[in-house]
């Protein structure tokens, strides 16, 4: 084994926020100003964030998973409805569609992409089909004029970009500005981070506008325009049921730092794509990076790799055991929801490609804190246990 990656004393995990004193000093002065719900702190968020990826309208929720509920729910999904998504993502993307009623049908991806492509979405199109969503798996921009223009026009397109923020399509333009409604995530382990919560970012006002009540219990005014606006206060009104799934400016603070910071944060997860590329690749050629991860298309959320399983003596998952073993966060990303009998038992399913994938998909830790050291670390264990 190389002398200069000995087993670390710290566990290095697959992904980590990058916090600076500047997220610490915009919290601390939110928390001076004493309002810390949704407020005029969330709404300098939304207007940073649509510029950000050339969007008319953001919405901000309280997560990825609200972002993708009630962008079904305001396309009128419901019971009886079919909603096609790929099995290989995580459950939310299928959830959102079974809280609402309505019935997931799981298509394959490309065995280079692990993305859907049109032809496998059109193939699972049916009359009952209301609603196709497209997941940017791991970060990697899909081509979603190419799917719009297979599907009917009365099926909706949403696009789960909870992996994608600081992606962009072949022609330059970012995730977020093809018109769709485009869900992202701010979870822990995101390329923007602030713990928890979610967006929408779209083009209809109308949409944008029942999102924002449907975030707040169906309210007409949220607290900060009741507080800001006494004309508000005098008249609250639900109109409609609605949820409590709104952001908060506590949040938001640390969205507006995180944001700023983007390019630096890109330059650093590029940095360690082309280092484990370069180095995997100068020994273990028959190892293979998700296409496009060194593209202006891929934002380098995760680091998804298939493993030569015809030539190791060990299994997937013997590898991911080792590497964490060596103080590593290999993680895997995802097991396919049609092989979970939660979801196999209601809405069984064949994707070949899919169930080629599952066996040899691993993913190698990426985050913004990442160094030269980490990277070379990481790659040299993976070499020395894939033999």
């Amino acid at each position: 084994m190389n002398p200069r990656v000995k087993l670390r004393e710290q566990y290095l995990p697959f992904g980590q926020p990058n916090f600076s004193e500047e997220e610490m000093a915009a919290v601390m002065r939110v928390l001076r100003s004493r309002w810390i719900g949704m407020g005029p702190e969330t709404e300098r968020f939304e207007s940073e964030l649509a510029q950000f990826v050339a969007a008319k309208h953001v919405v901000t929720v309280n997560s990825c998973t609200s972002a993708l509920f009630l962008s079904l729910l305001v396309h009128g999904i419901g019971p009886g409805d079919e909603v096609i998504v790929p099995s290989l993502t995580w459950c939310s993307t299928a959830n959102a569609a079974l809280y609402l009623g309505a019935t997931p049908v799981f298509c394959d991806v490309d065995r280079s992409t692990f993305c859907v492509t049109p032809d496998a979405i059109a193939e699972r199109l049916t009359p009952r089909t209301r609603a196709v969503i497209v997941v940017h798996l791991g970060g990697l921009a899909i081509d979603v004029d190419a799917v719009r223009a297979v599907l009917p026009q009365s099926v909706a397109l949403v696009e789960d970009a909870a992996h994608a923020l600081g992606g962009s399509f072949a022609d330059g333009r970012p995730v977020g500005s093809s018109g769709n409604l485009t869900c992202f995530s701010f979870y822990a382990n995101k390329n923007l981070s602030t713990g928890e919560g979610g967006a929408v970012a779209l083009a209809d006002e109308a949409m944008a506008n029942r999102l924002r009540s449907l975030r707040q219990h169906g309210l007409n005014a949220d607290a900060w325009k009741r507080f800001s606006d006494p004309r508000a206060a005098l008249t609250p009104d639900f109109e409609e049921v609605g949820y409590k799934m709104n952001y908060t400016d506590l949040q938001a603070s640390i969205g507006r730092v995180q944001l700023r910071r983007q390019p630096e944060f890109h330059a650093i997860r590029l940095a360690a794509a082309q280092n484990y590329v370069r180095r995997v690749g100068e020994l273990r050629s028959d190892v293979k990076f998700q296409v496009g991860v060194l593209d202006q298309r891929h934002s380098r959320h995760l680091i998804l790799v298939t493993l030569p399983l015809e030539n190791m003596k060990l299994s997937r998952g013997d590898v991911v055991l080792e590497m964490r073993n060596r103080k590593i966060g290999a993680s895997i990303h995802y097991r396919p929801l049609h092989t979970i009998p939660l979801y196999s038992e209601r809405f069984p399913a064949s994707l070949p490609s899919t169930e080629w994938i599952a066996e040899r998909v691993m993913t190698l830790p990426i985050s913004a804190n990442m160094t030269d050291d980490d990277v070379l670390y990481v790659a040299e264990h993976f070499l020395g246990i894939v033999g």
